[in-house]
Order: structure tokens, then sequence, then C-alpha cells
């Protein structure tokens, strides 16, 4: 083989390399956590709503949590599985969900999936290892199995009956899907810390909770949980808007454990958690809190945490196929 002809060759190979790698096709997005408590925890937020937005509000809150906070932090998206264009309305398809057996926190915002058992076993197992759950909006009716009821997973549906009434929802995070307590775009949310239990470690630095979305009713709610703000609903869809004073406030963020073969798991639920939620500083403090109340670092919750979003952070709206189209996985890293 000459000289000329060993070079050409490596060139080739070379060319071939970087074209396969060049198609290779990015499922989810790794934010490496910088310094901060957070370093050396993996959290991972699985992002797959149709409404709510969770596919621009957790890439926001993971590379906050990374270079604000010092996790590590990988993003999931419900996509196309042939181009991994990201479409909320994708029900059966997140890729990435093994990296929930290294995870040390796994943050919800899904609404009605149905994933294959196969990817649905790395759920399962996290849970029954009794690790922790901050669960956002419609994660209260996170699952629908409907298609595949006889799935080993169907426990998991919003609607389920046995052995978890009302699903992984009501069961484990203390609450299904019920109803718009408030009216759904015409009544937002102001947020009423529970005085019995404002000192408690989340609530640090939280004083001012107001999102666009609605109150959800919540009428399932277990004496085991410790709620730590109401939802008052506003007349109207601003933030001075006066309370509507015909409806009863709601529980619109709590705590509780939930016993599993590994342990129990310390679950964060709040019904808020729209990409315009975001926008509100506290909503994001109290994300942030959770964070560190979930994963053992309680100690080191400040009032005064870095909350502030990495980069611009303009959400879309709430609402059905308002999602952003041609938006790739890859566009997020």
């Amino acid at each position: 083989m000459n000289l000329k002809f060993s070079i050409a060759l490596a060139v080739a190979v070379m060319t071939i390399s970087i074209s396969a790698r060049a198609e290779e096709k990015v499922r989810w997005v790794t934010y490496e956590g910088q310094n901060g408590p957070g370093h050396g925890k993996q959290v991972v937020l699985i992002s797959g709503d149709e409404e709510y937005r969770s596919e621009e509000a957790f890439p926001m809150l993971g590379k906050l949590l990374a270079e604000r906070h010092g996790f590590t932090c990988t993003v999931l998206f419900s996509q196309d599985p042939e181009t991994t264009e990201i479409d909320p309305n994708n029900q059966t398809n997140i890729p990435g969900m093994q990296h929930l057996e290294n995870a040390d926190l796994v943050i919800l915002g899904l609404r009605f999936r149905e994933l294959p058992d196969k990817e649905m076993k790395y759920f399962d197992e996290y849970f029954k290892a009794g690790k922790p759950f901050i669960a956002l909006r419609t994660s209260t009716h996170a699952f629908n199995y409907s298609r595949h009821p006889d799935s080993p997973y169907a426990k998991y549906d919003w609607r389920a009956k046995e052995p978890w009434k009302g699903g992984f929802g009501q069961a484990v995070l203390g609450e299904t899907w019920v109803s718009h307590h408030g009216h759904h775009g015409r009544e937002s949310t102001r947020g009423v810390i529970n005085k019995k239990h404002a000192d408690h470690p989340i609530l640090k630095g939280v004083d001012d909770v107001w999102g666009p979305t609605d109150v959800y009713g919540v009428t399932h709610l277990p004496d085991d949980a410790t709620v730590l703000m109401y939802g008052q609903v506003l007349s109207g869809m601003k933030p001075n808007d006066p309370p509507n004073e015909e409806k009863k406030m709601m529980p619109l963020v709590w705590t509780r454990e939930y016993p599993t073969p590994g342990g129990k798991s310390k679950i964060l639920t709040t019904t808020m958690g729209a990409a315009v939620d975001f926008l509100n500083e506290d909503q994001r403090r109290l994300v942030v809190n959770g964070t560190y109340w979930a994963t053992g670092l309680t100690d080191q919750i400040t009032a005064d945490l870095n909350v502030k979003p990495v980069g611009d952070y303009n959400p879309t709206f709430f609402g059905f196929n308002k999602f952003k189209k041609g938006v790739f996985v890859k566009d997020h890293q």
C-alpha cells in the first residue's frame, strides 16, 4: 500500500466517521452540573404534556439547576421517534428513561402518557427504590393506559381502580385529575402560604406566587399530606386582580412521603407549573428549594438562592397545539 493510498483511505474513514456522528440524533439533553451544593447529584426532568409547555420550562429549569446550583440535569422530551422533533402530542415516546437508573431526583411534567413497558420499567424501578419526585401541574394525571389495560403498569393510569385507586396521581402523589376549579383561561391563581407550615424549608424566601394557570380541584388529598400553600382563585388573569370570593381555596402545594419497598419516597406536588408560571420568581424558587429538600440538601437552602434563568426565557402561553413546531431536541443543547 503506497503512501498516497494510505492517506486517502485514512481521510475517507475519517469523513465517514464524522458524517455518521453528524447523523446521530440527539434524543435527550444533559446539562452538566457546575459548582454548587448539588454537584454530583443527578436530576432527570421528564417533559410530556400537550398543553402547558413543559418542553419549554424543563430546559430552563435544567440549566438553572445545573449552572447555578451544581445538579447535573438530564431533560427528556416527548418527540417524533424518527426525526426527534419535539412533539408534546406524542404520548408514547419519551427516549432516555434509562437515565432514571442513576437519578437522585425526578421532576415530572407529564399528562396522559402511555410509555412502552420496556421504558416504563425504569420509572417503576425508580419509584420502588423509594426515590423522590417533584410533580408539576398535570402530573397528577401523568399516565393513561386505556389502550393497553393489560400492561403490568396499568395501575399507574389516572383512572385505575386496583391496586391504586386513582392511579399514580391519587395513590402516590395525593391527587388525580378532578376538575378546573378556577375558570380555565379566565381566572388565574394566587398562592397563599399555609401559616401552619410557613417555616417549612421549601417555602424559604417564597413570598409572592402567582400564575396565569387556574386553580385545580383537589378533593382526595390524604391526611398525611402537608399542605404548604393554597390556591386562591383570582377574578381575572392579572396578579393584582381581586379574589373570586365565591370559590374556596384549594391545596396548591403539598408534600408527603409514600412507603415503597426501597424506603419512603419524598414527594413535592404543585398543581401550578405551566411554562408561563415560571416567569414568576418565587414559582422557580419553590422548585429550586424543593430540589434541595428532595435530595437531602435542606440545610443548604437559603432565602436568597439564585433562581434567575440562564439566558433568555420567553415561554409560550399554554394551550393545546400551541407548541412551537420545528423544534428538535438538539436545539436545547
